[in-house]
């Protein structure tokens, strides 16, 4: 069957195979961060509801993984807020009953952790990786650009309640802006912030791919490692390398994208229209491909374009 609300799996670097589940529209979310790689958020929300019908995502789940497939995580991750589906702890439950065997993780911005029936929703799950890219107000507002009505201290607070009542694994991850959140005056909130939530890990990223900001740049390695030391030893994510042996990584789809930008430079979007795929599975294999030095990224005014390097075939 096609699936609507699955995607993947692929590798990922920090949870290595996953699948992941997609319970929101494209670009449905809370914040309208300038780095997100789906591009501008189009429906800026903190309504929470069912947004995807739960009984579509029942019947993909049963016919996925009736076929067991070997995975490290099912992922509730895509091109949303997942926590924004009033039905996630739904969908949590389904899988903790039908098959436990799997591993769960919930990617999040965050912004929805101070409502106490979401917390309890995603107890359940294995591993959460939240993100707070700043602990200040004003820097809140310029990197990451939330709906109205969300504060920064009020998803701070979210987290520290998180950590209070959750028994699984927390790997906070910050973005990392150069000129925005790298600061002194940045780092010490932040730290701060870390001290009171007290993540099993912090995670530092930067950019690798096209954000929603042409103008902004990626941390240079002197800037990441500083911040690394300063928030507390924080790993630096590395680009995940699939290796030959992961059955899941579908090889076919990464040379279709490959093939395609042999002939013309595409964005993200045109890569949808033209593939079939869905956003955040196309950004993965680019990400595996522009890991492997074979593509690069062109800003234009029409934005993002992705191409082949010119030692990497010719283009036509």
């Amino acid at each position: 069957m096609r699936y609507r609300h699955l995607f993947g799996p692929v590798p990922s670097r920090r949870l290595g195979v996953s699948l992941g589940i997609d319970l929101v529209p494209l670009k449905t979310c809370t914040l309208n961060c300038i780095y997100c790689e789906c591009g501008e958020t189009n429906n800026c929300t903190v309504e929470r509801k069912e947004y995807v019908p739960l009984e579509e995502v029942y019947e993909e789940l049963n016919d996925y993984l009736s076929k067991k497939p070997a995975l490290d995580y099912i992922t509730f991750s895509g091109s949303g807020e997942p926590t924004l589906h009033s039905g996630i702890g739904d969908v949590v439950k389904f899988l903790k009953q039908k098959s436990p065997a799997y591993r769960l993780c919930l990617l999040t911005n965050s912004t929805l952790l101070n409502d106490d029936r979401v917390r309890e929703q995603i107890k359940p799950i294995d591993l959460i990786v939240p993100s707070l890219d700043t602990a200040t107000e004003e820097c809140f507002q310029s990197l990451n650009r939330p709906c109205g009505g969300l504060r920064c201290e009020d998803i701070i607070e979210g987290l520290v309640a998180l950590r209070r009542e959750y028994a699984g694994e927390i790997h906070l991850e910050i973005f990392v802006a150069p000129g925005l959140n790298d600061t002194p005056e940045e780092l010490a909130a932040l730290k701060a912030a870390i001290e009171r939530i007290k993540p099993d890990r912090i995670q530092l990223g930067t950019l690798d791919r096209p954000g929603t900001e042409e103008w902004l740049e990626p941390a240079d390695y002197n800037t990441m490692q500083g911040m690394a030391a300063c928030l507390g030893n924080a790993e630096i994510i590395g680009e995940f390398r699939p290796g030959p042996k992961i059955p899941s990584f579908d090889d076919s789809h990464s040379r279709q994208i490959y093939e395609t930008l042999k002939r013309r430079p595409c964005t993200v979007a045109d890569l949808k229209a033209l593939l079939n795929l869905r956003p955040a599975e196309i950004q993965k294999y680019i990400n595996h491909l522009l890991g492997q030095g074979k593509i690069e990224i062109d800003h234009r005014e029409r934005g993002a374009f992705l191409k082949v390097k010119k030692n990497h075939g010719r283009q036509t």
